[in-house]
């Protein structure tokens, strides 16, 4: 680390330096990734919450203020929120492992059909008219032009639909795919 001084490494990080991600990595990675294999129990789930804070923290960094905690409580609060959303996923996907064998749907394509549950489930956590385009998109294989006449709605607004909601469904289940086929 090019500096041991962390007020710097905070005034760096604050300022958007991105040497100072890297430091600030450098200098917390253990102790992140020790709370979250203590907590997990799974080196990769650790280490994929490890990855997941620093990704927050810098993509947040503006929010950082140093008057208000050190960055290193700063980073352990961003990994508690991670190790917590861990354990959230875990209960998610057990909770659809019991519904598959509750069906008797568990079976050589197991994998499979837990993605599709977990799409669903997740679809079905947006907004009802985004539900409802992304289901006609996705299920019913209908085009944006189908859609907006179907539902009534500008062509533009279906296409926003569908880009918001894909990019939400894309951040929720980036955790999701990596956690569940490990």
């Amino acid at each position: 680390m090019a500096d041991d001084d962390p007020a710097d490494l905070e005034t760096r990080f604050r300022a958007g330096d991105d040497s100072a991600l890297a430091d600030a990595y450098e200098r917390y990675a253990p102790l992140v990734y020790t709370l979250a294999l203590r907590s997990l129990g799974d080196v990769g789930d650790a280490e994929e919450v490890t990855q997941r804070t620093f990704v927050s923290a810098w993509r947040s960094q503006s929010r950082f203020d140093p008057e208000q905690a050190r960055l290193a409580a700063w980073i352990v609060g961003i990994a508690r929120h991670r190790i917590a959303d861990q354990h959230e996923l875990r209960a998610r996907v057990r909770r659809l492992h019991e519904e598959l064998a509750a069906r008797g749907e568990v079976g050589g394509d197991e994998v499979d059909i837990v993605d599709r549950l977990l799409i669903a489930d997740e679809i079905a956590r947006l907004e009802p008219v985004a539900q409802q385009v992304l289901r006609l998109a996705f299920y019913d294989d209908l085009t944006h032009d189908q859609i907006a006449r179907r539902l009534d709605l500008p062509l533009g607004t279906v296409k926003s639909h569908i880009r918001r909601s894909l990019h939400r469904l894309r951040i929720r289940l980036e955790v999701t795919y990596g956690a569940h086929r490990s």
